[in-house]
């Protein structure tokens, strides 16, 4: 005799562990409300990195490119630019973009409402720490004037 199970049986459900399921956001994260980069404060399309490039002026530092492009009806907005020429590894490309946004993220407040900023990755930022690519932007940002007084 075989012990398979009949095919009437149906699927077969695993048990919980543990009993019902924690609400959404109750396991231990912190809720992602208003500290997320929305749609509308990303550069998106092609179009609108070309115009950041055309019109805006570069600050180059040690571990990143910061292009800004002052605009009259804008918001800030921003675009992160990891090239795969510059970091070969798509492990490292992610990283870069994931510290370039999170750094912008913690200090957006500071930057003035008018203007689009692009960051662009260099090849040192993949070793980097949080805190060393928050001061380079910080220090960028203050040199290329885009800090709100």
């Amino acid at each position: 005799m075989s012990a398979a199970p009949s095919p009437s049986a149906g699927p077969r459900k695993r048990p919980q562990a543990g009993g019902a399921r924690a609400p959404h956001g109750a396991c231990g994260k912190p809720p992602r409300g208003s500290q997320r980069l929305g749609a509308r404060e990303r550069l998106r399309k092609p179009a609108e990195f070309r115009d950041a490039f055309n019109q805006g002026r570069p600050t180059v530092g040690r571990y990143l490119v910061l292009w800004q492009r002052r605009r009259r009806d804008a918001e800030r907005r921003l675009g992160v630019i990891a090239s795969k020429r510059t970091l070969r590894k798509a492990v490292d490309r992610n990283r870069a973009k994931r510290l370039l946004r999170e750094a912008y993220r913690r200090n957006r407040h500071r930057f003035r409402g008018n203007r689009d900023v692009v960051l662009i990755a260099r090849k040192p930022l993949a070793h980097a720490s949080l805190a060393v690519v928050e001061d380079e932007l910080l220090r960028l940002a203050r040199k290329g004037g885009c800090f709100a007084e």
